[in-house]
């Protein structure tokens, strides 16, 4: 479980954008993102979130889609 971090991600949005799951996965430093089964949607890998490096590249790539909230 994250202690310092949240990744929210709306699935929503992520699937209305072609090729967006992939890019959130490719720019993601530590490998917060997985594709999911359909390819269209990302699973967050809960293990590296405290990892986050707070680069803001994920947000970059879909602004609505992902928020980085800081617990602390």
């Amino acid at each position: 479980m994250a202690m310092f971090i949240r990744v929210d991600v709306d699935d929503a949005i992520v699937r209305q954008t072609d090729g967006l799951a992939k890019k959130l996965v490719e720019v993601c430093p530590v490998n917060i993102f997985k594709l999911a089964s359909d390819d269209r949607s990302v699973d967050v890998v809960e293990e590296n979130v405290d990892e986050c490096v707070l680069c803001d590249l994920c947000t970059q790539a879909s602004p609505d889609g992902v928020k980085v909230v800081k617990l602390y």
